[in-house]
C-alpha cells in the first residue's frame, strides 16, 4: 500500500493507524501547494480532489477520505481491535465519533488556516471549537479513549486534529482531561514513530 501524506495534515491519522497495525506501506509525501509528490509527479492523477490522505491499494485502487481509510485499515487486521466488528452497535458508535470529529472539529479548524479570514471570523471559530472541546472533555474524564479503554481509529483522528490547536494559541489545558488524553496518545510507540517520520519529512522539504 501507498499512503499519500503531507506533514502535519489530517493524513497523520491513517499514518498512525498503519503503524499501530504494523501493516507494510510506503509513505509518499505530497506538496499540497503544487499538488505534486516528492518525485515531481502530479498528485491529482492519484486523487483528483488534490488533497490528502489517499491510500493506494496493492490492486491499484485508490481510497480517499480519512474516516473511510482508517476503517478500511482497521478491517485488514480486526484482531488489533482498532475498530469494532462491522454491523455491531460499537461500530456505529465509532462511526458516530468519526463523523463528529470530521464535521465538528476538523472542519471548524479550516477557517483558521485561511489568512484571508478576519480576526472576527477566527474568534468565532475558536468559540465553536471550545464548545466542542467542552463536550468531549467529560467523556475523557471517565475513560482513557473515546470508545472506552481501547485505543481506536477515532482516537488517531482526534489526536491529529487536536494537534492543530497549538498553531492558533488554543491552550488545551483549559480542558485537563483533553490535555491528559493528548499526552497519553502521544506516548504510544506507533504515534511517536509517525510523528518523528513526519517531522523529518517536513525538515527535508
Amino acid at each position: 500500500m501507498k499512503l499519500y501524506f503531507s506533514p502535519g495534515a489530517c493524513s497523520l491519522s491513517p499514518h498512525i493507524v498503519l503503524r499501530e497495525l504494523g501493516l507494510p506501506f510506503e509513505a509518499i509525501k505530497v506538496d499540497l501547494a503544487s499538488k505534486t509528490t516528492a518525485d515531481g509527479a502530479d498528485f491529482r492523477a492519484v486523487n483528483p480532489k488534490g488533497y490528502v490522505p489517499a491510500l493506494q491499494l496493492d490492486s491499484g485502487e485508490v481510497l480517499t477520505e480519512g474516516p473511510a481509510i482508517v476503517q478500511y485499515l482497521a478491517d485488514q487486521k480486526p484482531e488489533a481491535g482498532l475498530a469494532p466488528a462491522n454491523g455491531s452497535m460499537p461500530r456505529y458508535r465509532l462511526q458516530e465519533w468519526l463523523n463528529f470529529i470530521s464535521t465538528e472539529i476538523h472542519k471548524q479548524f479550516s477557517p483558521l488556516f485561511n489568512p484571508a479570514n478576519p480576526d472576527s471570523v477566527k474568534d468565532a471559530q475558536k468559540a465553536k471549537l471550545a464548545q466542542r472541546f467542552a463536550e468531549i472533555a467529560p467523556v475523557l474524564e471517565k475513560q482513557d479513549y473515546l470508545t472506552g479503554s481501547q485505543f481506536s481509529v477515532a482516537d488517531a483522528y482526534l489526536f491529529t486534529v487536536l494537534g492543530w490547536s497549538k498553531y492558533f494559541h488554543i491552550d488545551l489545558n483549559q480542558w485537563p482531561a483533553i490535555a491528559r488524553y493528548v499526552d497519553r496518545v502521544a506516548a504510544r510507540p506507533a504515534v511517536a514513530e509517525a510523528l518523528e517520520v513526519e517531522a523529518k519529512a517536513k525538515k527535508a522539504a
